[in-house]
């Protein structure tokens, strides 16, 4: 919790201010920004180029909003920033916006962070801001936890942001010294305002070379730093210019996204005649998180995934009964095993805004229709028109679509790779790019690079079903095995069926019985509220998903400059943003 203390934030837990009671601003610019020499770096950056800064506390956010804004005042337009920083005790909404009140002069910056800032999720965090531009990711963990996550040898500039050494000393110890060398690029900087020498030496330890600067304020002396990295451990990759991305689904299309936003030329490859033709062309996707109980990695993949995938959407993708609704979304203790699981994540503090857990009496409020039972709530939960969400992220001038290209073989030839396939008519169509990312499902075991991977079909059917005079009154998500949403243009869309290594998309009445009967099970009152169903008269849509063992996607590097983004299941619309960024 924040505290105030003669009109600045204070926190009691560490006995320490958030920042220097002089001028908060000039000293996180004295300190971070010039200690760095980050105008002069910022300036200094090609058009396609990218700088990384990390940072070890992200308290109220003050030094990554300087950075931001000296980097949008310096720059050459076309490079972009990373922030990465680490925060164990997350400010809430209302303390952050009182906190960043301080700072009229960032005004524009502090209301988009306050605004990503809502759908926070314990553990990782990643934001886009200026149409992209500078992204943030965060960590809301132990630093420990965190920075030896980080991948190596990425950042050019450290902002070493934590409380007073003698109060805070985890934040500096030699692990952590030590992971923050382990990310650095040869040549890397650093800054910091304490002086102690215990904090030099320390540094010293791990390879930097460190000298006092003059302090900020009150502070004599402050310290900065370089980083020298052994040459067996430099980087020796180069930056791509170019990508081809094969698959116009979400996962695709997300990845061309994320591509076009650090300056690389994509061209999208789909051998349907529209993007979103297959799994990713439900009329509606249902935004449903289902953590685990355990804090296993597949339960920290689904709650970075869901925090991604929601600030994604206020990126790209307007609130609008056209394209998608935040109706918040019940996840129902229907079974016993649900019921074990939502018992053992309560045990656990979480975030009134990320979920919260109701009774059957609460859940019935929400819901706007009778419920058996309780569950989670989950407040930012949703549906969204997938095929209008793929439509908007490959809105971009470095993306070019290539649809009704089938793509039949991939080989490397020298330091690029080679696409080959055949358009709609067959004529023979190919092109070369830095790097291929393959997205195209279960369909990228025909190609050789790919034949061994345990990519498994799963066919699913959803159901639409007209509303009746009382299931209009449903105004939430409702979830189960399957789920049902609210009415739109008088159709309720209920799913989904899972058959394994089923391709089939034909439209199976025993599968429109399945997702009634699931409904039943775990909202009986809104099965009973859309009376007699003629089974023959209903619509609905099938397509084939791909998933894999364990129901993880697969998502990395192949072979040296060939990538995946592959096997996203039922997840997709939410691990496919993130699984991008990676």
């Amino acid at each position: 919790m924040l505290d105030w203390k003669d009109g600045q934030p204070y926190s009691h837990r560490f006995d320490d201010v958030y920042f220097s009671t002089d001028s908060g601003i000039d000293e996180a610019r004295h300190v971070f920004l010039l200690g760095n020499h980050l105008a002069e770096r910022f300036a200094a950056l090609s058009a396609n180029d990218s700088f990384c800064i990390g940072e070890t506390r992200f308290g109220t956010g003050l030094s990554f909003l300087c950075a931001w804004q000296l980097f949008e005042q310096t720059a050459p337009a076309g490079a972009s920033l990373d922030f990465s920083s680490v925060e164990r005790f997350p400010l809430s909404d209302d303390e952050l916006r009182t906190a960043l009140a301080l700072w009229p002069e960032l005004a524009s910056q502090s209301e988009a962070l306050s605004a990503r800032w809502h759908r926070r999720v314990p553990g990782w965090n990643r934001w886009s801001f200026a149409d992209g531009r500078v992204r943030l990711t965060l960590a809301c963990a132990d630093a420990d936890e965190a920075l030896p996550q980080l991948p190596a040898h990425c950042v050019d500039a450290w902002f070493l942001n934590g409380f007073s050494p003698a109060k805070n000393p985890e934040m500096w110890s030699e692990n952590v010294l030590t992971n923050i060398a382990r990310a650095s690029r040869e040549g890397a900087t650093l800054a910091t305002y304490t002086s102690a020498g215990w904090i030099r030496r320390g540094l010293q330890q791990v390879g930097v070379e460190v000298e006092k600067a003059q302090g900020f304020g009150h502070k004599r002396e402050m310290t900065c730093g370089r980083i020298s990295i052994p040459s067996q451990l430099k980087f020796a990759g180069e930056f791509p210019r170019t990508a081809i991305v094969i698959g116009g689904g979400i996962a695709g299309c997300a990845t061309a996204h994320a591509l076009a936003q650090r300056g690389i030329s994509v061209t999208l490859i789909e051998r349907a005649p529209q993007l979103a033709s297959a799994a990713s062309g439900n009329p509606r996707g249902i935004l449903h998180a289902r953590f685990g109980a355990g804090g296993d990695h597949l339960h920290r993949l689904v709650l970075a995934s869901y925090g991604h995938a929601l600030g994604l959407m206020d990126e790209v993708l307007l609130i609008d009964c056209e394209s998608r609704v935040e109706c918040g979304l019940l996840q129902l203790a229907c079974k016993e095993v649900e019921t074990k699981r939502i018992s053992r994540l309560a045990e656990r503090e979480w975030p009134d805004h990320l979920m919260q857990f109701v009774n059957a009496e609460r859940a019935s409020q929400l819901a706007g229709v009778e419920m058996k039972f309780g569950g989670l709530w989950f407040p930012a939960g949703g549906w969204v028109v997938p095929p209008k969400l793929c439509a908007v992220l490959v809105h971009h001038e470095r993306i070019e679509l290539r649809l009704g290209i089938e793509v039949d073989g991939l080989r490397k030839v020298a330091s690029c790779w080679s696409v080959n396939g055949r358009d709609a008519l067959g004529v023979e169509w190919s092109a070369e790019a830095d790097v291929v990312v393959v997205s195209c499902a279960h369909s990228a075991k025909k190609l050789a690079q790919f034949e061994h991977f345990p990519l498994i079909p799963v066919r699913g059917q959803i159901t639409l079903v007209p509303e009746s005079e009382m299931s209009q009154a449903l105004q939430s998500v409702v979830c189960g095995d399957g789920y049902c949403a609210p009415a739109v243009e008088g159709v309720h869309v209920m799913g989904a069926t899972h058959a394994f290594d089923d391709e089939s998309t034909e439209i199976r009445n025993v599968d429109h019985a399945d997702n009634l009967t699931s409904l039943d099970e775990y909202a009986p009152a809104l099965r009973q509220a859309l009376g007699e169903v003629n089974l023959d008269e209903l619509q609905g849509r099938a397509s084939v998903r791909c998933s894999a063992p364990g129901s993880t996607p697969l998502v990395g590097e192949v072979e040296q400059g060939l990538y995946c983004s592959l096997a996203h299941g039922t997840r997709g619309l939410l691990t496919a943003g993130v699984s991008a960024e990676v």
